[in-house]
């Protein structure tokens, strides 16, 4: 009787853990308000690396930890990024999210990677996303960029895409990009590489109305095929 009035206690006072006991402020990373417990709780006006990103709130699934695998569902809302899904952290660097959905403004404070002088804003609606040691293994679902512009002396609009990735057990994810609208007709393939990096290619063609920026650049590309299109691969790291 002892016994289970023990195990009793401890599973109660686990359940109440405070969420701020866990969720401390640390440097470049704090929340203006710690509330519920360490199993359902938020943090209010999450803020990292002085970005703040608004108001995050988590479910832990606790017989997940039985197997050794951290998993919640969470939601990010009240900012400039807005996201919803489950997340699961396991053994060696494993990270896998599903049914995530989520919508940010294209912006190198958020995006380090991102072109600096490029802008538009970002949805992304993913069944499944896995990631190893930092690099993505596998995409299921869909990325849009809208209206995007780049901004170099003077904005020039570039249009909207979206790159569809099926999913499966491919060695390296592969996704197929479409324009859908603006100044360029692009029909390409986004191969994500281990290193982690990426190679886009395809085919590129402006339609009428472009900005002669875009038709001057796209005039280093070479000669067009018969349909004014030009072949393009480019790549890089992440």
């Amino acid at each position: 009787m002892m016994l289970l009035a023990a195990i009793a206690f401890a599973v109660i006072v686990l359940a109440r853990l405070p969420a701020s006991w866990v969720f401390p402020n640390k440097p470049g990373l704090n929340c203006a308000s710690v509330e519920g417990t360490v199993w359902n709780g938020s943090c209010q006006g999450l803020v990292m690396q002085g970005f703040a990103l608004g108001d995050l709130v988590w479910d832990l699934a606790p017989l997940r930890l039985l197997t050794g695998t951290l998993a919640a569902h969470v939601t990010l809302a009240h900012g400039p990024l807005a996201a919803r899904g489950d997340i699961a952290a396991g053994f060696g660097g494993r990270l896998t999210l599903r049914e995530l959905s989520a919508d940010l403004p294209l912006d190198p404070a958020l995006i380090p990677r991102a072109p600096r002088q490029l802008r538009g804003s970002v949805h992304a609606e993913l069944a499944l996303a896995r990631l190893e040691h930092g690099a993505i293994a596998e995409l299921k679902g869909r990325i849009e960029a809208h209206d995007l512009t780049q901004r170099s002396g003077r904005v020039t609009a570039l249009g909207s895409y979206a790159v569809t990735f099926p999913g499966g057990s491919a060695t390296e994810p592969v996704g197929t990009v479409a324009d859908l609208g603006g100044p360029l007709a692009v029909q390409a393939t986004l191969h994500l590489t281990r290193e982690p990096g990426y190679l886009l290619e395809g085919q590129v063609a402006a339609r009428p109305g472009a900005a002669p920026e875009l038709v001057n650049t796209l005039a280093f590309l070479g000669s067009p095929d018969a349909l004014g299109r030009r072949p393009f691969s480019f790549g890089g790291t992440l």
